[in-house]
């Protein structure tokens, strides 16, 4: 069995879950998160891309409905014992094997708690689901149940959060030796991706964003690869990643040679992301967080340039995306605690000059305030 936690820690993690539950008086909860079901079983696969769900009810059982095809992944990776497979034919519903599931767990009538914010669960599969469970039961739903429980950490996933950061440092010093006017983004990528791998990382959650000239200001990954002109500029968004923990950076590094606009927008992403770091201490809320960025940028003559959000939780992720619940952005409530990590990204495109500039790193929230979880400087970094 290929467990990555002790099995206490697992337990501890279902107790927390159904306390949870209790709280909001649920008898059961669905997940169609792949994120939950890994940090409450260990459950590790791709398999969430068709219908499947893992059922906790208020007093501890586990059971999981998938394919066939994950049956053993199970087996192998996770706690849960009560698997059950539905039948890939022509005109399977596993919507009604997950009714008839409950209906054994005598929890129709019941108020049953449901994870809709989830890319394992399509509008069609959600279509099929309601009218399964028409008249079973009241579904509520709790989207963030399991993801609120996700935010602190333990012990053993910040080791993992940590190795994932040292990966990421490991993903730029590979970047920095291959950048320089002419090098082929392709070979640039390889370079970054092999560190990640060779020091026994994962896929990232999304692709490793690269892009250079025009490029440079789009903050998603797209195909096709180009080589660097004599005078350009290059940004990279990239996480290590060990065990399904991420922990993301980013930076524009100017080629060939560095303009007045590259350095001014540069020491503003250095003072924010400073500063956004230094109030990432317990108490404060993500939404204070968020107002420090866009007030320097803001005095700074940026605002037009500048991102609604600048940052988000890290922490396991499935694709097609690394970022995990909750983001940096207006008046967000929720309230910063020891143990939660944390991805701070200072992104400015100015789209009249053409030219991009960003800043980014993770970091740890502890007792004694923010512990930036990278070994490079904030420095600008040219070739």
């Amino acid at each position: 069995m290929a467990l990555h936690f002790t099995r206490e820690e697992f337990d501890a993690r279902v107790r927390a879950a159904t306390a949870a539950m209790k709280a909001e008086r649920l008898d059961a909860l669905l997940m169609f998160r792949q994120e939950s079901m890994y940090w409450l079983t260990g459950f590790d696969t791709f398999g969430y891309a068709f219908f499947q769900c893992m059922v906790l009810t208020a007093d501890g059982q586990l059971v999981l409905l998938t394919r066939a095809p994950d049956l053993r992944q199970a087996q192998i990776t996770s706690t849960v014992t009560d698997i059950r497979i539905w039948r890939d034919r022509e005109g399977a519903n596993p919507a009604l094997e997950l009714r008839d599931i409950l209906e054994e767990l005598e929890l129709d009538g019941s108020r049953i708690g449901i994870e809709l914010e989830a890319y394992g669960l399509t509008g069609r599969s959600l279509r099929m689901f309601d009218r399964a469970m028409e008249g079973f039961g009241v579904m509520i739903d709790v989207s963030t149940l399991i993801s609120r429980l996700r935010l602190v950490k333990s012990d053993a996933e910040i080791a993992y959060v940590r190795r994932a950061a040292e990966l990421a440092d490991d993903a730029l010093d590979a970047a920095l030796a291959e950048v320089r006017p002419g090098a082929f983004e392709g070979d640039i990528l390889a370079a970054m991706q092999g560190a990640v791998f060779r020091g026994g990382g994962d896929y990232a959650g999304n692709e490793f964003i690269i892009g250079s000239g025009e490029g440079a200001l789009l903050c998603r990954y797209m195909t096709g690869r180009r080589h660097l002109d004599p005078v350009d500029q290059l940004t990279l968004e990239y996480a290590g990643t060990y065990r399904r923990y991420h922990a993301a950076m980013m930076h524009t590094l100017p080629v060939g040679s560095v303009t007045s606009r590259q350095r001014d927008m540069h020491a503003a992403c250095e003072e924010a992301l400073l500063a956004c770091e230094d109030a990432l201490r317990p108490g404060t809320a993500m939404g204070d967080v968020f107002q420090v960025h866009a007030d320097i940028f803001d005095r700074a003559g940026y605002g037009d340039h500048r991102l609604n959000a600048c940052g988000y939780c890290m922490g396991t992720a499935y694709p097609p995306i690394w970022m995990d619940w909750p983001m940096f952005y207006a008046d967000n409530p929720v309230v910063l605690q020891p143990g939660m990590t944390f991805f701070l990204h200072m992104i400015l495109m100015d789209s009249d000059s053409g030219t991009a500039m960003t800043l980014g790193r993770s970091s740890l929230v502890t007792d004694r305030g923010p512990e930036v979880l990278s070994r490079h400087s904030t420095d600008l970094k040219s070739a």
